[in-house]
């Protein structure tokens, strides 16, 4: 793995040059960044260029064994290029994807211009306009998707969205939870079975920056053909659980969620607004207790008081199961007091 300043892996290196992205004998000058849990990234300088080139991980860095197949980083190829046509200024120009190396290399975007959003939140700045922007380029990108046999079959990817998303999320925490693993397994059932539009699948704010022409999406490896209630649940639940992190901010976090909701949800044109919905409260549920007791559990929450409290409104929520999204808000509102 390439250090600050160090040199690349030979085999990353090899792949820069059958992309053109350096020739022989350019000086290459990389510098790894934070990627995470699933992958490899580093900052590459040649010349002139400065390019970001990221390599999908077999095993993730997380405490539990979970490891995932590394041809991912096609799919994130594709949902870029894809994505890039319908909102091109929400995702970042694709370079090159090479499968032999296992990397996808894209445009390096400035930090000085582009904020990520998590680092946003974290400092209590939940801003109307962010979340507004984000919902309003999700539902565009699922509504030009829905309902395309083609890129049905290009993101034909139901393994890798089952074992990178449905197994380590909601299946383990049916494990964790057995009295409620048949709505837990009820709602993977569901999922996998739905097939409406591209789906992201970690819609994130640590995979979302926001620059000035708003957000750009980051760290498409789950993509998938499939439900897109999954990507408005996935984001939803982060504005929530952003309340036990920055609690000064939590109004701000639970307004933001509602304008989130409330704008994509004004843009969902391929099936009745409340049918996803009504798809979407139960994930968000789920996944709200699977941040706790999954495999990957937000880092932020540490204490056994406030994750009782998830695991509390979460479990009523799934054995009373949510049909409303203003429902699972109200709910955890109440569990957090004013």
């Amino acid at each position: 793995m390439a250090c600050g300043g160090g040199s690349l892996p030979d085999d990353i290196r090899d792949a820069l040059g059958r992309l053109g992205l350096a020739e022989e004998g350019t000086h290459i000058r990389a510098t790894a960044l934070p990627g995470g849990v699933s992958s490899d990234i580093w900052k590459v300088e040649t010349g002139a260029r400065t390019v970001c080139v990221k390599r999908a991980l077999a095993r993730l860095k997380v405490a539990a064994d979970w490891q995932v197949p590394v041809g991912r980083n096609a799919f994130e190829a594709a949902w870029i290029e894809t994505a890039g046509r319908i909102v091109p200024d929400a995702v970042p120009r694709l370079l090159g994807h090479d499968a032999e190396a296992g990397l996808i290399a894209m445009d390096y975007l400035d930090p000085g211009e582009f904020h990520p959003w998590k680092e946003k939140l974290r400092r209590g700045r939940a801003e109307a306009d962010d979340a507004r922007g984000v919902a309003a380029a999700l539902a565009a990108i699922h509504a030009a998707t829905a309902g395309r046999d083609d890129i049905a079959r290009r993101f034909a990817s139901d393994a890798i969205f089952h074992a990178i998303r449905l197994e380590p999320y909601l299946e383990t925490v049916a494990r964790a939870h057995p009295d409620l693993a048949p709505a837990l397994n009820g709602i993977v059932e569901r999922t996998a079975a739905t097939r409406l539009a591209l789906v992201h699948g970690d819609v994130s704010p640590k995979n979302i920056l926001i620059g000035r022409k708003g957000p750009v999406f980051l760290d498409a490896e789950c993509a998938w053909y499939g439900d897109p209630a999954f990507d408005l649940a996935f984001c939803l639940n982060h504005l929530l659980l952003k309340c036990l992190w920055t609690p000064e901010a939590a109004t701000g976090f639970l307004d933001c969620f509602d304008v989130l909701a409330e704008t994509y949800l004004a843009g969902v044109a391929w099936e009745p607004p409340e049918a996803l919905e009504s798809r979407a409260a139960p994930l968000l549920a789920g996944l709200f207790l699977a941040r706790i007791d999954g495999k990957s559990p937000v880092e932020y929450v540490t204490e056994e008081t406030d994750k009782d409290r998830v695991r509390r409104v979460a479990r009523a929520l799934l054995e009373e199961p949510a049909g409303r999204l203003d429902r699972v808000r109200a709910a955890w509102s109440a569990e957090i007091g004013p």
